[in-house]
């Protein structure tokens, strides 16, 4: 990633430019790993059957709406460090910690794949707040912070499906 290549302004935020692209680069994890969890949501609740339908197809739109506003947030905080967003299919899958699926799993399985996504992004967010604290980046931290409440608070509701 190239700051400099990306704009003609520097960036003068008060945080070093090798720590903010250190930040873009941690953050760009992050978008992968939410992108790629809306899409295995999104596919979830297009392909959802059995007698949990219409509870797990309402749950997963709600999910996958959230995160396609998630993405977009997480994005443009990478463009006001002054970095490049990834925006591909093939920038997301080598950044992705989050594995793609074959085939369609049953209801359950897509409720424990789901569990899985949602605390990886939580992992992947939780590994950057040393670096965000210590470079004093509160918009990235409060980013985060939302996030992960939003991830745990989902994992804890999917999780829940399962109980019993």
């Amino acid at each position: 990633m190239s700051a400099q290549s990306q704009n003609p302004i520097s960036v003068n935020i008060g945080i070093d430019d090798s720590t903010r692209e250190e930040i873009a680069q941690g953050l760009s994890r992050v978008l992968a790993d939410s992108y790629t969890l809306y899409l295995k949501t999104h596919n979830f609740h297009w392909n959802v059957t059995g007698p949990l339908f219409s509870t797990l197809h309402l749950m997963f739109e709600e999910q996958y709406q959230e995160l396609a506003l998630a993405v977009d947030e997480i994005a443009e905080r990478i463009r006001a460090l002054g970095f490049p967003a990834p925006a591909t299919y093939a920038k997301f899958s080598s950044l992705t910690s989050i594995e793609d699926n074959e085939g369609i799993p049953d209801a359950k399985e897509m409720i424990r794949l789901l569990v899985q996504g949602q605390e990886t992004v939580v992992r992947t967010s939780r590994e950057m707040l040393s670096l965000l604290e210590e470079a004093n980046d509160q918009p990235t931290l409060d980013l985060l912070t939302k996030r992960m409440q939003i991830h745990e608070k989902n994992a804890w509701m999917l999780r829940s499906m399962l109980a019993g």
